[in-house]
């Protein structure tokens, strides 16, 4: 099972021993029940853009049945557990609290949608072709015609209240969608101005790992 290594930045830091042990510490009684060991797990770290002192980890043991894989936002002293809804995210928002500006606030929106999935499945931001996740490949003409309607989320407009517009294209389902992705100055996300592009692809389901 590969990971993916792509959240907030590519600068993933695979841990040692002892810094698992340390930072397990804490992570495993926040967990209710499961638990990693320091021999067999592998974490790998990324500093946050967004939340400063708390690192990004991605937590995997692949040595146990079922497979075992959590991701968390952790500093000493302070575990968050991400558990595919906004509330673990919002209140540590609060806690922190966030800080966005120009430069991290379309990483934060990607970071929002990997981790937090909708009552109906999740809403996957679709930047290029190789980001949507064929079942079968569409023909060559199909693809670029597909290509022309996507392009990387970007800022449309700043309020004076530090609160963000950006454009995205997003998969649901089989759909693509244009959207405008409304970011407030504490982290709030919610969608507007849905437009949809194309339905019934050939995409295979969302299967995120746990």
């Amino acid at each position: 099972m590969e990971r993916d290594e792509t959240t907030q930045t590519d600068q993933f830091i695979k841990l040692d021993l002892l810094e698992c042990e340390t930072i397990l510490e804490e992570i495993n009684p926040a967990l209710q029940g499961t638990r990693f060991h320091p021999a067999t797990v592998t974490i790998l770290a990324q500093d946050s853009l967004f939340y400063p002192g708390y690192r990004f980890l991605d937590i995997a043991d692949y040595e146990t049945v079922p497979n075992l894989r959590k991701f968390a936002l952790y500093k000493p002293g302070h575990v968050v557990i991400l558990n595919w809804t906004n509330e673990p995210i919002y209140a540590l928002n609060d806690r922190v609290p966030i800080t966005l500006d120009d430069q991290n606030v379309a990483d934060y929106v990607r970071f929002f949608f990997t981790y937090v999935r909708g009552k109906h499945g999740r809403f996957l931001i679709t930047e290029g072709v190789d980001d949507v996740l064929w079942r079968e490949e569409p023909p060559p003409a199909a693809r670029k015609a597909i290509g022309k309607m996507l392009e990387p989320l970007h800022i449309l407009s700043k309020g004076d209240k530090g609160e963000y517009r950006l454009v995205a294209r997003m998969m649901f389902k089989d759909s693509l969608f244009k959207t405008v992705v409304n970011v407030q100055k504490n982290g709030l996300v919610n969608l507007s101005d849905e437009e949809l592009l194309i339905e019934e692809m050939p995409v295979m389901d969302d299967t995120f790992g746990q």
